[in-house]
């Protein structure tokens, strides 16, 4: 099956109750055999009206914190923890974001990616596990079964609301950019 297969396949799903509130299911954008893959939580308001992630202020602020270590989108594969957005951009529950990580496991599949970026604690707790924090495991590497290295850091919306996060994010990519370099 092919990432574009995948997208067609979800595009009718019901899976959880975020389903009935969506204007659009917000697969995926980017480079589908990109290196590097970002994972946030959700869609909000602007990602939902156009079927893309990170395309509102976080996703501006993203888009700059990429540029600030020579990469682009196009670089890159950007996905959520779950496809539909949770009502009033409140964090999805544990049973929505089960719901959905058989599409981000195949999405993760499919691209093969050497690098995951956890963007903020849903993506971190939903794939790494419940009790993981992430003020206390962000800008450290991790690495999965398979073999793909993991940096959790903080998401774009956290670092707005909260500019002292904007340091740590910057020295996060810094290491993210180093590794990113030697894969090349």
């Amino acid at each position: 099956m092919s990432l574009e297969q995948l997208a067609l396949d979800i595009q009718g799903c019901t899976r959880c109750g975020l389903a009935a509130g969506r204007t659009n299911i917000v697969f995926g954008d980017g480079n589908p055999s990109g290196k590097l893959m970002l994972i946030g939580e959700g869609p909000g308001k602007d990602e939902d009206e156009q079927g893309r992630p990170f395309v509102g202020r976080a996703g501006q602020l993203l888009d700059r914190i990429l540029a600030a270590i020579n990469l682009t989108r196009q670089d890159v594969y950007i996905a959520n923890i779950v496809k539909c957005r949770p009502p009033n951009n409140r964090v999805p529950t544990r049973a929505e974001a089960v719901a959905c990580l058989p599409y981000l496991y195949r999405q993760i599949e499919l691209i093969k990616p050497r690098i995951i970026v956890l963007l903020g604690s849903t993506a971190l707790q939903n794939l790494i596990g419940p009790e993981a924090r992430i003020t206390k495991m962000r800008g450290q590497w991790l690495e999965s079964k398979s073999g793909i290295k993991i940096m959790p850091t903080f998401h774009p919306a956290a670092v707005l609301r909260d500019p002292n996060k904007r340091r740590p994010v910057w020295e996060d990519f810094q290491k993210i950019q180093e590794e990113y370099l030697r894969l090349k």
